[in-house]
């Protein structure tokens, strides 16, 4: 067995094998693959096989076609094969919110290319003809839907990479991972010890222990998932092609062609999680016993949809654990707070899911970042606040809406409360109705009297509507106030604190007592964040920016450190609210004895002021675009600031207003927001960040950005009226452009106070002009739509500045 090598990967299923092939496909080919006993021995060899595209996050949905067209190359390459059946799927919509959802995702498609297509239910019926369409109202038809052999594509993997110089070493135990003081790895086996550069955790049903060797809690749990396989149907056997996929969400199922019978699996309610202590170190090739009683409702509901079923006899019951994250997507990248530990785990659509897995960590690893924006897996997703006892429950809660509509704006229930600022009780007394951020319960609006303190989850604008509208005019006609709990929140202190920043943020890092706004670029000059920098003095910054980016951030930050810097995450330390509209000067002032008058509390200056008993940080900024300021406490003092502003806000109409009308409010001044109109997908140049860049400095990514920036951009990120009726622009709806799909939207709303439908999104640059006529796909309708460079509110910046 080899001791050194460059990479080790520990796990011998299907995304191990990924990983390790794609490693040698961009030029690694010093590594090498340890499984405890055969390949295939995790999750892998019960797999049902299937694979498709569908999936709400557009990166996702597109690594998912690369992993389906990666098959071809495989059997190409080693002469092995996958055992593929592109049958095509279709999947089913039986509410008029479930075909609202596959209208969206086919509107996504057109621009990503995909040649996905609506299907009535007379056109379901003459392509998957054992379904009964009774009830159904459409569907949602994708001709890359497909299925195969798990052990032969595992298996075709592991000699594509070995034709690439790697080594596999199964029947090989690993029992430790220490790391060395230089950041390498030695992995203790029961073959000897391997010392190794980087060490990938892809230890699927294990990947929980394989991450306590090294000190890390990977959130993931397995759980039971059972499919049937029935015996030989004439229906089945004798028709002239391959019977397709067919899904159907509604009862909880997907059913597929095996040999001459059907396949058919369940997402049933009455789950169980699996292995709640810790997986069996002897746990391989077994299956987990029959259990029919789980899947008793959905077998019943089975029968209706597929009548052929009722006499169908069962061949193979298939019963064994898959890994699952809180959210359904995989754990993947760079471990937060270590140094060359990867994770590859939680891969629950292997066959869907593992080529793109595989592809993007090894674009990680070896050119130090993947090519697209893979935040929806990112393994920084989740903070280090996580613990078993959250993903549990959220990991059953994610496997019972495996197949249940997705709406934009639904809150899930489980595990929560769980982390609350000390203005909960408060808020919830006021009547708020609760999100969930990174965690963290957010108030998204107040209900008022007999109004209902849950959202209705909808496509289509909800009856937070009202509400919302009540809170924006609260704001621009008076003052409102919102916590600030959820930002994202750092300290840089140091006497190369400034030197520090300006390598690592684009723009200007401001002067002592200012702030600035700036984006920070990946090496490929692509955005990887948008700050706030306050420079309270030569040595102490503060940097604000998203709530739910903070180990993606502090990652960064912490493998960039240089010189004499430290930096603190102080998100949960530093805390307090922020005040917007007309009135805010007045409330301020009167609650402090300090000047905030407008020639000496300036529009981007940060001052630090006794207000009441408390020493408070206070920014003059506001993501409202409204005279505002944002005043931070300590979270010990948050109370005392509450009661202090809220009473003597009386007098000036002060009221509450949540993250809807935040997210309205923003609409007016054309403001983006952070993995919408800013994300590793795009560049500075095309998203308008460039004007913060302060080109004349050296920093990260600059050489990309004035690559961009002397060649042009092909498209422009842009803003729209659209004419819209009672359903606003989300996110990915294409944008229609002399009779082609030409562009997408990033996001969009309603503005409550322009009355106006607003819709952020791409463009042609050549054709980004004022006045331009589009037509923008929501929900499968066209609705016109036209850009627009006038803001709606404050236009030339006076009330904002002044």
């Amino acid at each position: 067995m080899k001791t050194s090598t460059r990479v080790c990967v520990i796990g011998g299923g299907v995304v191990g094998c990924s990983v390790l092939y794609h490693l040698t496909k961009l030029g690694w080919s010093d590594v090498m693959l340890v499984e405890r006993s055969e390949l295939t021995s995790g999750s892998t060899w019960h797999a049902a096989g299937g694979f498709h595209t569908l999936n709400g996050d557009t990166n996702m949905a597109a690594l998912q076609g690369y992993t389906i067209r990666l098959y071809r190359e495989l059997e190409a390459l080693t002469g092995m094969s996958c055992g593929l059946h592109h049958v095509g799927g279709v999947t089913l919509a039986d509410t008029p919110e479930r075909f609202d959802m596959l209208k969206a995702e086919r509107a996504k498609h057109r621009f990503m290319g995909l040649e996905t297509e609506i299907l009535s239910p007379q056109e379901i019926k003459a392509i998957a003809p054992i379904t009964n369409v009774e009830g159904v109202l459409g569907g949602l038809y994708d001709p890359l839907d497909g299925h195969l052999d798990p052990s032969g594509t595992t298996h075709a993997y592991a000699k594509a990479a070995r034709m690439g110089g790697a080594t596999i070493e199964t029947h090989c135990m690993v029992h430790e991972t220490r790391q060395r003081p230089d950041g390498t790895w030695d992995v203790v086996t029961d073959k000897g010890t391997i010392h190794a550069e980087h060490v990938v955790n892809a230890g699927g049903l294990w990947a929980r222990e394989v991450g306590a060797m090294a000190g890390v809690y990977l959130p993931l749990h397995p759980m039971e998932h059972q499919y049937l396989v029935t015996d030989d149907l004439p229906e089945i056997y004798e028709r002239a092609v391959e019977h397709p996929h067919v899904m159907d969400p509604g009862g909880e199922s997907y059913l597929r062609q095996e040999g001459r019978g059907l396949c058919i699996g369940f997402y049933e309610q009455p789950c169980k999680p699996w292995a709640v202590g810790g997986t069996p170190w002897s746990f391989g090739h077994e299956l987990l016993p029959d259990d029919y009683d789980k899947i008793e409702d959905s077998i019943a509901f089975a029968y209706r949809r597929y009548p052929i079923l009722e006499r169908a006899g069962v061949k193979t019951v298939i019963h064994g654990p898959f890994t699952f994250a809180p959210d359904g997507n995989p754990l993947v990248g760079p471990v937060p707070g270590l140094r060359n530990y990867w994770s590859a785990c939680g891969v629950m659509a292997g066959f869907s899911q593992g080529g793109g897995v595989g592809l993007t960590l090894a674009q990680w690893m070896v050119e130090g970042e993947p090519e697209r924006d893979v935040f929806a897996m990112d393994v920084a997703r989740f903070g280090r606040w996580i613990t078993p006892g959250y993903t549990l429950p959220k990991v059953v809660e994610n496997y019972q809406n495996r197949f249940s509509v997705t709406y934009p704006n639904e809150e899930l229930p489980a595990a929560r409360p769980f982390r609350t600022t000390p203005m909960y009780e408060i808020f919830d007394q006021m009547g708020a109705v609760w999100g969930s951020q990174y965690g963290l319960e957010v108030p998204n609006y107040f209900a008022q009297g007999d109004e209902p303190r849950y959202e209705t989850p909808s496509f289509r604008r909800s009856n937070a509507f009202e509400a919302t509208a009540r809170e924006v005019h609260a704001v621009r006609g008076a003052v409102g106030i919102n916590e600030v709990q959820n930002f994202g929140k750092y300290s840089v202190t140091g006497a190369d604190a400034r030197a520090w920043l300006n390598r690592i943020m684009a723009g200007r890092i401001p002067k002592p007592g200012r702030i600035s706004l700036t984006p920070m670029l990946a090496p490929s000059g692509r955005l990887i964040g948008d700050f706030t920098v306050a420079c309270l003095s030569e040595t102490e910054f503060r940097l604000t920016a998203s709530y739910s980016a903070q180990d993606f951030h502090m990652r960064w930050f912490e493998g960039q450190l240089a010189g004499e810097v430290q930096i603190a995450n102080i998100s949960d330390r530093s805390t307090g609210f922020q005040i917007a509209g007309p009135r805010a000067r007045d409330l301020l002032a009167k609650v402090t004895r300090a000047d905030v008058s407008d020639d000496v509390f300036r529009f981007l200056d940060v001052k630090r002021l006794s207000i009441g008993m408390m020493e408070a940080t206070v920014q003059r900024v506001s993501y409202t675009g409204d005279l505002g300021y944002e005043i931070y406490v300590d979270a010990m003092e948050q109370r005392a600031l509450w009661q202090l502003l809220w009473e003597a806000g009386q007098e000036f109409g002060l009221k509450p207003f949540g993250m809807r009308a935040m997210m309205s409010l923003r609409l007016d001044k054309f403001f983006g927001s952070w993995m919408r109109e800013f994300s590793p997908d795009y560049m500075p140049g095309e998203t308008g960040m460039d004007r913060f860049i302060q080109w004349e400095k050296a920093f990260i990514g600059k050489e990309a950005a004035e690559k961009e920036r002397a060649e042009g951009h092909a498209r422009k990120l842009c803003s729209f009226i659209v004419e819209a009726d009672d359903a606003d622009v989300i996110a990915y709806e294409p944008i229609w452009l002399d009779g082609a799909v030409q562009g997408f939207c990033t996001s969009g709303g309603y503005s409550h106070y322009a009355g106006k439908s607003v819709a952020f999104g791409f463009v042609p640059t050549d054709r980004a002009v004022d006045g331009l006529e589009v037509e923008i796909e929501i929900l499968g309708n066209m609705h016109k739509a036209r850009l627009v460079t006038d803001m709606l509110f404050d236009a030339d910046g006076a009330r904002m500045r002044g």
